[in-house]
């Protein structure tokens, strides 16, 4: 119903900069849905993509995702993709490093700058307690998260032309699922607060190891 987040204010900001300072020819949109994604694809279309591309299928498996965006991608020698670091929807996170894995392209996961100077980015990515800067050289795949690009609203110029800019819908492949979505299940509901008494600390103990099993 939206665009991911992640997408959109990280990786297609970052995408549109890098058009503007010339380090990029065009930015291509592509996403894996039915009829219905196509007014969310406009809406990207008018932050100032150029093209959008509808990969005809309906799938919540991020292996089919992966492997038809792959697909496209590799018909067009695309040598820069940027990708959100995951989706809002189901959190899987792994779509940016399926896509490299099948394109057999160097993969930076969770970056938060990218910079591309000739043939080579240079990319700044959390680590745990810190940050690293890699450089890789192209074709290269980058999941974006906060810190990439500022967030962008599209302005009435940039709504007026996405009515025009080319929305191109291609046949899926027919990549078969390698998973499925079960069922969903609420969490347990909280139960009240117990209180103990400061002094009867044995009886905290107690309740902590035969009911919250948690010692």
């Amino acid at each position: 119903m939206i665009i991911n987040p992640y997408d959109e204010w990280y990786a297609l900001v970052r995408a549109l900069e890098l058009k503007e300072s010339g380090a990029a020819t065009a930015v291509h949109l592509v996403t894996v849905g039915q009829a219905d994604a196509e007014p969310v694809i406009r809406k990207a279309l008018a932050l100032g993509g150029d093209e959008a591309i509808r990969i005809d299928a309906a799938s919540n498996d991020p292996y089919v995702v992966a492997s038809e965006i792959a697909a496209y991608a590799a018909s067009e020698n695309y040598n820069l993709i940027l990708c959100g670091k995951e989706s809002i929807d189901y959190n899987n996170g792994v779509v940016g490093a399926m896509l490299a894995e099948l394109l057999d392209m160097n993969y930076v996961g969770f970056a938060t700058k990218l910079e591309i100077a000739g043939g080579t980015a240079t990319v700044t990515r959390e680590i745990e307690g810190g940050e690293e800067v890699d450089t890789a050289n192209l074709p290269l795949v980058v999941s974006c998260q906060k810190g990439m690009a500022e967030a962008r609203i599209p302005n009435m110029r940039g709504i007026m032309a996405a009515r025009t800019k080319p929305l191109k819908v291609v046949p899926a492949s027919g990549v078969s699922s390698l998973s499925e979505i079960v069922s969903y299940d609420l969490p347990p509901a909280k139960t009240g607060v117990k209180m103990f008494d400061a002094d009867n600390l044995d009886a905290l103990v107690s309740a902590l190891h035969n009911e919250a099993k948690v010692i």
